[in-house]
């Protein structure tokens, strides 16, 4: 008996070693940090063509996993490679100027390690602004079955522009303060990526956030951050505020409501009484991405939710069309 239970500590006491190495190395990053905030120009062929009407773009693109995403399912490269080719021909159609993602892939093994920032830059984006916030050498989830783990993801947010990007700055928000240790360690980060975006001479500044889906409070956290940013720049250039904010517009108790109200801030594609929701794609019932502006600089053309994007990613774009109304800023 002395001899099984001793058999069982020692097995028990490899098992919890192996974890704890596989835990460590699992966790651990593919790149050196100073990688994670990159500004890119590229040399694709690129025609822009406007009459001082220019377009915006945000966009949740989930890794171009569809209504797949998170789910432990298959997931063929086929499908990937389907919404890929989705996208970008829809992108063909609308050619915004700049467009703004979240959960792009730039190197991960659950998309099948295809670099789809690249890929769509090549329509003519030219100017990029890359922000990395996941970087694991291998994800467990979603937990069960093993198989369906994500394996190795290197994945962000990303800004590509026609035209010149400048000043561009990856800042992280804050995190889940009360998260056990395995969810920290394999957290993926929070950001606001900031650029500016050269047009007709001025600079116009770009906010591109992806806030906390699942904790309110530090969604809450980071979205007091993300005004104090906005409010750094509103009052100097004409600035937009976009991205993912994971707070829906019809909750009277969403931290959202503070932009609504915000003076002198526009909100576009958006109608209060009845806004247009972009998440999921398949039925869509809430309202939680969006596209801010300040009206005294930048003069609202039209917008809205492009919803022939259909299924290639669980939330659907949103558009907005504008002009310059000024050219004080430096």
């Amino acid at each position: 008996m002395k001899k099984v239970l001793k058999f069982i500590f020692r097995l028990l006491v490899l098992f919890i070693v192996a974890f704890v190495i596989f835990f460590f190395w699992a966790s651990s990053s593919n790149l050196e940090e100073s990688e994670y905030e990159r500004l890119i120009v590229n040399q694709f062929e690129s025609t822009v063509t406007n009459d001082s009407i220019y377009s915006v773009v945000t966009y949740n693109i989930g890794y171009l996993s569809g209504m797949t995403n998170n789910r432990a399912v298959d997931k063929p490269k086929e499908l990937y490679d389907g919404n890929l080719n989705k996208v970008i021909s829809e992108i063909k159609k609308e050619n915004p100027d700049i467009i703004a993602f979240q959960e792009i892939d730039y190197n991960a093994s659950r998309s099948y390690n295809v670099n789809q920032q690249n890929e769509i830059a090549k329509l003519g984006y030219n100017y990029v602004a890359e922000g990395v916030n996941f970087d694991e050498k291998y994800l467990p989830y979603p937990y069960w079955p093993p198989k369906y783990h994500f394996g190795k993801v290197i994945s962000g947010q990303s800004i590509l522009s026609k035209y010149a990007l400048k000043d561009y700055k990856r800042i992280v928000l804050q995190r889940v303060a009360d998260a056990p240790f395995y969810r920290d360690a394999l957290y993926l980060e929070r950001l606001a990526q900031i650029t500016k975006v050269e047009i007709e001479g001025k600079k116009v500044v770009l906010i591109n956030v992806h806030l906390e889906a699942f904790d309110k409070i530090t969604r809450v956290k980071q979205f007091e951050e993300v005004m104090g940013l906005f409010n750094q720049y509103k009052d100097k250039y004409p600035t937009i505020l976009l991205g993912d904010f994971n707070s829906e517009a019809r909750d009277e108790d969403a931290i959202i409501q503070k932009l609504f109200v915000e003076e002198g801030v526009g909100n576009a594609a958006f109608n209060a009484k009845n806004p247009i929701n972009t998440f999921d794609s398949k039925k869509p019932y809430k309202r939680i991405d969006y596209i801010f502006y300040t009206e005294n600089s930048i003069e609202y053309v039209d917008g809205k939710v492009l919803t022939q994007f259909g299924e290639a990613s669980d939330h659907l774009p949103v558009q907005m069309r504008f002009k310059l109304k000024y050219s004080t800023n430096k």
